[in-house]
């Protein structure tokens, strides 16, 4: 009877490591072999332990510096935010001038809504499809792919870290309609609307804040509706984790929820493309949250 070496040699990760942290490295041995009748053949490699080694996804450090802002973030928020002023300013001058205030406001009123459907289907389209790799939208994936595992850790983003990708989208998208529109209806909507996608994930990261530690004032818009609430917010980060995508003021979530609209889109796209969405296969290692330890919360 002869002692067969069994050969492994394999690189693979646990489980999903984001990029926009530092992965913890570790190695696991294993000694495997097998018995055979057969006379064993001669081989150059001797009989050895088998190492493979393994990326350990850690959450990111307090002070880890990829939730901090730079100033390249601040510029463009402070950019985004300018061109969303202009705008709202131009719809009240015009306003002004034409002695019409009410469809100037229920235009802006109707950015607010559309803007909280708008944050859901982005939303919905970012947790589903694509990875750190897709054109354009690679880093917001593979960001809130890490979001679902340790979703406390946006409340430790800094203000401009948070907001600066969707600032410069803002800004590509409102600043053309600055210089040529001065309708205070249309400029209105756009300031409102555009106001509301800019800070959405600043009220995104309110409503993973704790009570005690958000501004009066953020609790009582929170209350009131106005914003996304924490309630509401937290049945999205639990299985099946395919609802309440919208995260302005979620006023649309009962809606798309109870209607499927979301499931309705997912059939069409895997009939017509063959492309799953995650939540299909969900709730998995990558996406089973990780509770903030007491020593992390210390370190706050």
């Amino acid at each position: 009877m002869a002692i067969l070496p069994h050969q492994k040699c394999s690189l693979r990760s646990l489980e999903y490591v984001p990029t926009w942290h530092r992965p913890c490295h570790s190695t696991r041995v294993i000694c495997s072999a097998s018995t055979s009748t057969k006379p064993e053949p001669r081989s150059s490699s001797p009989n050895q332990l088998i190492i493979e080694p393994r990326l350990l996804a850690s959450p990111p450090l307090f002070n880890d510096p990829t939730l901090q802002s730079t100033s390249a973030h601040r510029a463009w928020v402070a950019t985004g935010c300018t061109t969303v002023l202009i705008s709202l300013a131009k719809s009240m001058v015009a306003a002004a001038s034409s002695h019409v205030w009410l469809e100037p406001i229920l235009a802006g009123y109707v950015g607010y809504i559309l803007a909280d459907l708008g944050s859901g289907v982005y939303h919905w389209g970012i947790d589903n499809y694509g990875d750190a790799s897709t054109p354009i939208f690679g880093s917001q994936i593979d960001a809130f792919q890490g979001h679902h595992k340790w979703p406390w850790t946006i409340t430790r983003r800094q203000f401009a870290n948070n907001l600066h990708s969707l600032a410069k989208a803002i800004t590509f998208t409102v600043l053309p309609l600055d210089i040529f529109c001065n309708d205070a209806s249309i400029t209105g909507f756009v300031s409102v609307c555009a106001g509301c996608i800019m800070f959405s994930q600043q009220f995104h990261a309110w409503a993973h804040g704790t009570k005690s530690k958000l501004p009066p004032l953020v609790v009582a818009l929170q209350d009131a509706g106005v914003l996304v609430s924490r309630s509401q917010h937290a049945v999205h980060h639990r299985p099946p984790y395919n609802n309440n995508y919208c995260i302005v003021s979620g006023v649309w979530n009962e809606f798309l929820d109870k209607q499927k609209v979301f499931e309705v889109l997912e059939m069409v796209l895997f009939f017509k493309l063959g492309v799953r969405p995650r939540s299909w296969s969900e709730p998995n290692s990558e996406w089973a949250e990780e509770a903030e330890t007491p020593s992390q919360v210390a370190a706050r």
